[in-house]
């Protein structure tokens, strides 16, 4: 069955395409907003989920303290925006990237994060280039085995080495505990903490992540910041993981039933180029809102793979269904515009501006 919506949306824009709630998205961002105001830690969300200016503007209207950002080509498109308190959550590298950084660091104020000795080493060139300090944070790795230094000894180190290095600030310690893993992160920054104090520098920046620790916001002593993301459309891996319900998923797709070939099967124009293939670790590709016995079993390009063997109710060709993504964000990133709704009436669509950037 198709809503009115649905068809309505069909007919402007074809699908598949992606669909934002405003509604729910600024019940999204004034919820988590709270949630921090009232854990006493800043809000400083990442735009890797929305890449909108608009969007993030949103966020620090409603009390957000800057923003993270994952690329310096996300940086810029948000620095142009006018948007001033930013954060990139990755180790940069090479003369290329200091260049462009220490444009960056000239208009706006940015802090960057560092894990090893080859990148601090370059980012004196980007200060130099700006004519001012840059403010650089360590990371450490408390269970992800992400990115990080691995020990309090190595974070105590490269503390040490940004504070001498000319034109670089130590700002303090990023961090993205596990979800279980809080009170071992506690353990790595105070033993840090305690570390770089002896050396006569202190942690005025302690960042904690993400959407999924939202649970956990809070939790580590000393913490000054956390940097959620997914939190304002979630995904169906937020509700798996017990940080938002099916009513805080801001954004949909929605899809044509195309083909019917068969009593359990049928073929959705949503294939891997639309909700990708990271599957979360969950079973199949995404929540059809309304079959949700249906699984998006697999992919090809153009092309989703419905089973509905368990499905009590089946679709037929021609229907518009939603979808909640699995993981929202690689989603997003394969949109160059989103279409924004209100209840039952579609307002705009909304540039995904800091989408495609390779770096």
């Amino acid at each position: 069955m198709t809503t009115p919506l649905a068809a309505k949306i069909a007919r402007e824009y074809g699908t598949p395409c992606a669909v934002i709630d405003m509604d729910r998205v600024e019940r999204n961002i004034a919820r988590i907003q709270a949630a921090c105001d009232a854990a006493g830690v800043a809000n400083r969300p990442h735009i890797k989920t929305h890449k909108s200016p608009m969007l993030a503007k949103l966020q620090i209207e409603a009390g957000a303290h800057g923003i993270t950002c994952q690329k310096l080509g996300e940086a810029e498109v948000m620095a142009e925006a006018g948007i001033d308190d930013i954060l990139i959550s990755y180790n940069l590298i090479g003369e290329e990237k200091m260049a462009r950084l220490g444009a960056l660091q000239a208009r706006a104020n940015m802090t960057v994060a560092a894990d090893n000795s080859t990148v601090i080493a370059g980012l004196p060139q980007a200060a130099a280039i700006s004519g001012r300090p840059l403010s650089v944070a360590v990371e450490c790795d408390t269970g992800r085995k992400r990115a990080g230094v691995e020990t309090p000894a190595e974070a105590i180190a490269l503390a040490r080495e940004i504070a001498a290095s000319k034109g670089l600030v130590f700002a303090g310690f990023m961090l993205y505990p596990t979800e279980t893993g809080w009170a071992e992160a506690q353990k790595f920054y105070d033993e840090a903490l305690a570390g770089v104090r002896t050396h006569g520098l202190d942690a005025t920046m302690v960042s904690t992540g993400g959407t999924p620790n939202l649970k956990n916001v809070g939790k580590l002593k000393g913490a000054t910041e956390h940097r959620p993301g997914t939190y304002i459309y979630n995904d169906r891996m937020q509700v798996a993981a017990g940080v938002a319900t099916w009513d805080d998923c801001a954004l949909n797709i929605y899809s044509t039933v195309v083909s019917r070939a068969g009593p359990d099967r049928g073929i959705l124009d949503a294939g891997s180029k639309t909700l990708t293939s990271d599957t979360g670790g969950l079973d199949g590709h995404g929540l059809i809102l309304e079959h949700p016995e249906a699984r998006i079993a697999r992919f090809a390009e153009e092309h989703g793979f419905l089973d509905l063997a368990r499905s009590n109710t089946r679709p037929n060709v021609g229907d518009v269904v939603r979808i909640v993504p699995n993981h929202v964000c690689v989603v997003v990133n394969m949109m160059d515009e989103v279409v924004m709704v209100r209840g039952e009436e579609i307002i705009g669509t909304l540039p995904v501006a800091a989408r495609g950037k390779l770096r």
